[in-house]
């Protein structure tokens, strides 16, 4: 979801959609930052509750929302092609985690140390922890009741929100929407040099690239 800054004021523009990463990098004028709901830095092997970044996080959000933080892959497991190979190359893998094992592989292929001067791993919950004074939400974001509290969350700190919300994008359930919404609010937050790393003295992968969650 694009949005723009007029002063300290930022405004939502309907949601974009892209059929690879790539092409957000490359999109003109270019984007200023990107809050990435996508692993950005990841392990050679697989590390027992994935990296510094993913264990701080679930202990601030606590139960039940620490759920919403998956582990890391290693990145020997992103040549998997099957389910089961990638959960032998990871030490297991949660059919949620393998959903997402394509796309974090994706970005991986293209990211870049010098990247992560534009681009963050964001993650929406973290996201939402902020907006809401650092208090995990009381409801998951799949019921009516936690979207509704997401969405209040929102409308207060983003004027224009309300109709980009409700914009149908092909693909995206209205979840997709809300939490890329919370993502935005956190590029905001980046862009004004107002963030919270997670960890606050984040590792370094094999690559490179700086493994933390940005919020």
């Amino acid at each position: 979801m694009p949005g723009r800054l007029q002063g300290i004021s930022l405004y939502a523009a309907d949601p974009m959609l892209f059929d690879s990463f790539i092409e957000v990098l490359d999109w003109r004028p270019a984007f200023e930052v990107m809050g990435l709901a996508c692993h950005i830095g990841l392990p050679e092997q697989p590390i027992a509750g994935g990296r510094n970044c993913d264990r701080e996080a679930r202990r601030l959000l606590g139960h039940p929302r620490r759920g919403a933080i998956f582990s890391a892959p290693a990145r020997s497991a992103l040549k998997a092609t099957t389910y089961e190979e990638a959960r032998a190359l990871n030490d297991g893998m949660s059919a949620p985690q393998w959903a997402t094992l394509a796309r974090i592989a994706e970005v991986d292929s293209v990211i870049a140390p010098y990247w992560q001067r534009t681009v963050y791993e964001v993650n929406p919950e973290l996201s939402f922890y902020q907006l809401n004074d650092d208090t995990p939400l009381r409801y998951g974001k799949h019921l009516h009741r936690g979207v509704a509290e997401r969405r209040a969350l929102l409308l207060r700190r983003v004027p224009n929100l309300a109709n980009v919300l409700d914009v149908r994008v092909r693909g995206a359930r209205r979840h997709h929407i809300v939490d890329a919404a919370a993502c935005l609010w956190t590029a905001r937050r980046i862009a004004g040099r107002a963030v919270n790393r997670v960890p606050e003295d984040p590792e370094w992968d094999d690559i490179g690239l700086r493994m933390e969650i940005v919020r």
